[in-house]
Parts: C-alpha cells; sequence; structure tokens
C-alpha cells in the first residue's frame, strides 16, 4: 500500500519531515511552481501541484501547524476554492514512480472522478473492499507503531464503523448513482458486498464487448488522413491574440494526431466556459480547410452562430477562406445562397444551427463536423450526428458533458480532452442565491452601471418578460435596457444583440437564448430570474456568460418569496453556489447527473449495477474488463 500526505487545518508537521517526504513522492521544489510534481517552500507557506488536481494548492502555516488549505491560479495567484482536506499521494510517470497496486486488481489508483475534497460530512462513500458506507469525519488512532495517525471514519449497517488510514485513500470514493437513489448500507464482514461487485463485474462484460466491438468497427473504417500544418497554419496560429495554455495546446496536438490518422475522428473536448475551446475547434477547422476539405460547425442557438461567424471570419480574413453562416438571422435569399455554395464547394466553412442537418443541404466534399455543446440538440438531430461519424471527422465541445457522453469519455469509450487551464488573470464568480428582492435587483445593476459594465437579466418565459422589464425600468430609471427573446423575428433579435453588443444598452432582458457562447467583455453581472426552474447546467452554462476576462464579476440567482423549492431545485441551488471555482464544470456535469437522474444511459440491467456499487466504482470495473478484454484480442 502506497502512503500519503494529508493536510487540513490544525495539522502539524514538521518542515524536515515534510521536505523529506514530498522528496520521497517525486515531488520537485521550485521557486515558483507551474506544473504537477512541483512544490514551492517559502516561509510559512507552501504551494504544492498534486498530479490529479486541476490546479495547484497553498497552505498557510502558523509554525508548523496548517491554518487554512485553497486552490489557488498559479499564473495570478488569485485564491480560489477553499479544501477542507488535501491528500497528497506519490508521483507517478516523469517526476517519480508509479503507484504500487494492492492485492486486488480494482484498487489501481462538472480513478475517473474528482478527488476525496468533494467528500463532505454524511455523504454516503463506496469502500472498494467492504462496501456501502456514510462518511462520518477525520479521527486521529495510533497505528501499529503507536503513533497518531488520521482515519476516515466510515459507518456501516447497524452502526459498525470502519477506521481507514489514510494512506488507504485510493481505496475510498464518493457514492455517485442517478437521480434519489439511497442505497442499503453494506455489512461488514458479509459475503453480501463481494456478490454484489462480482455480479456487477459479470453484467459489464457484455457491454465491454460491445464497447470494443464498436470500436473496432470505427479503427476498421478507412477515412481521410489530412496532411501534416501547412505554413499557413503556423502563422494563423501565431496571430492568436491571447497566451494559449499548456490544456489548449494538447488538446489541439490530440486533434490533429486524429485527424492525420485514416480512422475517423470522434473526440470530445471537455473545458469550462470560457477556457478557449472556441480556439482548439478553429485550428482544426483550418487544418481541413488547408487540406481541400470543408468544414461545417453546428451550434444550438442563432445567436451563437452569429458570434462564432464573426469569431472564425476575423481570424481568418488574412487566408483565402471562406466562410459563412447558416440561420434565421439571414433572409431566404442568403441562405439559398449558402446551401448552393455548400454543395458546388465554393463554401469552405458554415457555421449554423440545426438548420445544417436539414434535408435540402449537402456539401461537394465535407471533412470535418464539429458540433458546439451537443447536449442542446434534441434525439432526431443526435441521430444524424451518430451516421457522420462514420463518414467525418467529429469534434465535439462542450463545457458540461452530458451523462452519457461523459461516461463514454470516461471509461475510454471515445477519445476525451480536457482542458482544466483558465486563461490568465480569470477570476471566480461571486454567486449569491437569494429571494426575489427589489432593492437587491437595483443594488446590482447600480453597481454593475457605476463601474461602465453591462448586466444580463434572465426570465425564462417568453410570456411576461415584457412585464419584468417595466419593472427594472422603474427600479433604475437611469439604465437603458432592451428585450430579445427567440420568439422575436430575426432582425429585430439581431439588432437588439448588436446594440447589447456594442455597449448601447445597459440591462438585456433576455430568456435562455443568450445561454450558450454569448461572450461580452463589459456584462459582467447577471441575476437570473426564478433560478429554481433551471437545470443546473443551464444555469452553470447561464452564469459562464459573464467574468469572462479579468473583470470581477456577480451572478445573483433570485428565488420566488414564500415559495417552497423542491428537495432537487434546493440541491441544484446548493450546488450552483458551492460550485464557484474556476474549472467546475466537470463537477458540475458529475452533481446534475446525480440530482436528476440520467435514466437508462446504458439499458435497465447496467443501470442496476451502477445503482448498488456507485458510479465510480462501476467506471473502474467496467475500464478494467475493457482493457482485459482487449489484451484477450490481442492475443487471439
Amino acid at each position: 500500500m502506497f502512503e500519503t500526505l494529508d493536510f487540513y487545518p490544525g495539522k502539524t508537521i514538521s518542515f524536515d519531515v515534510l521536505l523529506r517526504r514530498l522528496d520521497q513522492f517525486g515531488y520537485v521544489r521550485r521557486e515558483k511552481i507551474s506544473e504537477s510534481g512541483e512544490f514551492s517552500l517559502r516561509g510559512g507557506i507552501l504551494d504544492i501541484y498534486p498530479f490529479y488536481f486541476s490546479f495547484p494548492v497553498r497552505l498557510d502555516f502558523m509554525d508548523e501547524t496548517v491554518e487554512s488549505v485553497h486552490g489557488f491560479d498559479p499564473a495570478t495567484g488569485t485564491k480560489l476554492e477553499p479544501h477542507r482536506m488535501v491528500i497528497v499521494t506519490p508521483m507517478r510517470g516523469k517526476h517519480g514512480r508509479k503507484h504500487p497496486v494492492g492485492l486486488h486488481s480494482l484498487l489501481a489508483y462538472e480513478t475517473p472522478l474528482e478527488s476525496f475534497v468533494d467528500i463532505e460530512l454524511g455523504d454516503y462513500v463506496v469502500h472498494v473492499l467492504h462496501g456501502i458506507a456514510i462518511y462520518r469525519g477525520v479521527k486521529s488512532l495510533k497505528n501499529k507503531e503507536g503513533k497518531p495517525e488520521d482515519h476516515f471514519s466510515l459507518e456501516f449497517a447497524e452502526k459498525n464503523v470502519l477506521y481507514v488510514p489514510t494512506r488507504d485513500l485510493h481505496l475510498i470514493q464518493r457514492y455517485v448513482s442517478f437521480g434519489k437513489v439511497k442505497p442499503d448500507l453494506s455489512r461488514l464482514g458479509s459475503k453480501q458486498w463481494e456478490k454484489v461487485r462480482d455480479k456487477a463485474k459479470q453484467g459489464v462484460l457484455s457491454l465491454a464487448a460491445d464497447l470494443l466491438e464498436l470500436q473496432a468497427k470505427r479503427q476498421a473504417l478507412r477515412g481521410h488522413a489530412f496532411s501534416k500544418d501547412t505554413e499557413w497554419q503556423k502563422k494563423l496560429e501565431e496571430e492568436f491574440p491571447y497566451q494559449e495554455t499548456d490544456d489548449q495546446l494538447r488538446a489541439s496536438k490530440e486533434i490533429k494526431a486524429d485527424m492525420e490518422s485514416t480512422v475517423p475522428m470522434d473526440r470530445l473536448i471537455c473545458g469550462d466556459v470560457g477556457y478557449g475551446k472556441t480556439e482548439v475547434a478553429l485550428r482544426a477547422a483550418f487544418k481541413a480547410v488547408m487540406d481541400g476539405k470543408q468544414v461545417a460547425v453546428l451550434v444550438p442557438t442563432t445567436l451563437l452562430a452569429e458570434q462564432h461567424f464573426e469569431t472564425f471570419s476575423e481570424r481568418m480574413k488574412n487566408f483565402p477562406v471562406s466562410v459563412h453562416m447558416l440561420s434565421r438571422f439571414q433572409t431566404d435569399s442568403d441562405q439559398k445562397r449558402t446551401v448552393k455554395a455548400l454543395w458546388d464547394g465554393s463554401c469552405d466553412l458554415v457555421i449554423g444551427t440545426h438548420r445544417l442537418l436539414s434535408k435540402d443541404i449537402g456539401f461537394k466534399n465535407l471533412g470535418l463536423v464539429i458540433v458546439d455543446e451537443e447536449q442542446r440538440f434534441g434525439v432526431k438531430h443526435k441521430e444524424h450526428l451518430k451516421r457522420l461519424r462514420l463518414l467525418v471527422d467529429v469534434l465535439t465541445l462542450t463545457a458540461t458533458p452530458i451523462p452519457r457522453t461523459l461516461y463514454m469519455g470516461l471509461v475510454g469509450a471515445r477519445d476525451l480532452s480536457t482542458i482544466h487551464t483558465p486563461p490568465k488573470n480569470r477570476k471566480p464568480i461571486e454567486t449569491v442565491v437569494t429571494e426575489s428582492n427589489d432593492g437587491m435587483v437595483r443594488q446590482a445593476i447600480q453597481s454593475e452601471l457605476k463601474r461602465k459594465g453591462q448586466v444580463f437579466f434572465v426570465h425564462n418565459r417568453v410570456q411576461g418578460i415584457e412585464t419584468v422589464a417595466k419593472k427594472i425600468i422603474s427600479l433604475v430609471p437611469e439604465a437603458r435596457i432592451a428585450v430579445g427573446h427567440g420568439q422575436m423575428p430575426a432582425r429585430a433579435l439581431e439588432s437588439v444583440m448588436k446594440k447589447f453588443i456594442h455597449g448601447e444598452v445597459d440591462v438585456l432582458v433576455s430568456t435562455t437564448i443568450v445561454e450558450s457562447g454569448i461572450d461580452i467583455p463589459n456584462a459582467n453581472t447577471i441575476i437570473i430570474n426564478h433560478a429554481d426552474k433551471f437545470g443546473l447546467s443551464e444555469l452553470y452554462q447561464l452564469r459562464g456568460r459573464v467574468g469572462r476576462f479579468d473583470r470581477s464579476a456577480h451572478a445573483y440567482l433570485l428565488v420566488p418569496k414564500a415559495v417552497s423549492l423542491t428537495e432537487e431545485s434546493r440541491k441544484r441551488l446548493l450546488a450552483i453556489e458551492k460550485f464557484t471555482h474556476l474549472g467546475a464544470g466537470f463537477q458540475v456535469a458529475m452533481e446534475d447527473l446525480e440530482i436528476r437522474g440520467a435514466g437508462s444511459i446504458l439499458g435497465t440491467e447496467q443501470h442496476g449495477h451502477i445503482s448498488n456499487i456507485g458510479f465510480d466504482l462501476y467506471c473502474r470495473i467496467l475500464k478494467e474488463t475493457v482493457e482485459k478484454l482487449r489484451l484477450e484480442n490481442r492475443k487471439n
């Protein structure tokens, strides 16, 4: 079993011991840390970048006692979310040895899920060897050598408690299932858990075989192998006005490798709102066009189509690339011209809504399809996309992936790239859930106007939206207010949005049409009316409309007074208030999965196994089974 270093407020540890242990774990001491596997000790401050964390953590010491633990942005030093506990394990890879594996092969170390710091008192957890329990906190006990050692306290059935030493952290994960499942606690000493786990292992065999067969079919397909990067490709990338993050560069490299292969690409880019997924996609699109292929960029809303059209056109203006848009913002004659250009090949790159999936649309030489926020499209559209995946390279972008997409990426059945690193100077969004209050709304808007900023006010019902706008006018008469919603004539909506983008409107009262992709640097306050009626991923996307640059941003989630919230609504609001730190999209996706459930994403039988052993352990078993079958197939 491998050892760990655990830190929490009140923990006392000798600095000499600390430095020696970090060196043994394979961590490298630096003046200033910048990547995983590094640490820095300056006076009473320890910065350390665990390899499985999205961001490094900072520990403030008083003498040799930990006072506080929190994440931080290494580029700016901005303080991020606080941690109740951080567990540091030995490095693997370039700086140190791999984790040793225990006796059982299962123990191999918004593991596929997040680390132990996300488990709170009272949460259900899964111990790989003993089953389902309730986490009751940390207790100091004497170990075999008679020295005090911290243990996780797990309560099983019949109030029996198991104390798990922190070095056995890898055996424990939070129990995540679908919807409102409350699992039965396992009985310590019983063979029942072993039977449940073995049944799940048997149950995933057929699914693992199906996944391998699907992969094999895709591997057997002969797609277009794109050429290596051209000089123009390098020039386009050099003209990017910002500094790329390491994650952006890595994702772009993985995409290019896929494109240069003869196997059709099917890659998911999972990155938080505003983390630069569009630039990664743009570079892939340009590469395809440079090889004589057409590109289709599919987006869920007309507003996002407009925004992407402007971005792609601006970035590619110095190159011979014909960029078109296809959405209801265009006249019929404009649409006909674009459709004709797709058929005859004079259009290199088209950006559009689900209109691109209409029967009259055809391409002369389609090579790449980019799908932005796939979860926003309907079942029929997804079936169309599924067929496209067999023919051309497909790149999907998402901030909060749908459960099935998330799951397929986690278990390795679909290629997955993650962009965890925020752009330089990005700050977390201050999020407040509160009862509707005219005074608070007035103050929030006036505060933003005082710093020459703009405000989104989201009211997701067309009926009554004008009344809401009049109310805001009465509260803040000095503000310039406009209304935007999807049922407006295309030209009227386009006019409103352009006025807002150009700063001619202070407060935009709108429906969720602004949910995806609207990128307005000067809008840094969002107020969401009746926030209890929104899904968690919707709230997360909406909040992402602000705070996209270096200004502090605010999100106010209003719930009606004297309204009794459902348990589901309450959990959603608590989650969105909790996950304010940068890069929380992946955790939001997992939380959404747990709160609302995912239905039978893998069929009734697999759904039952997931409920019995938890999503994390299920994924581990499935990954192990897939790898085992893959090895057997190679031998045969």
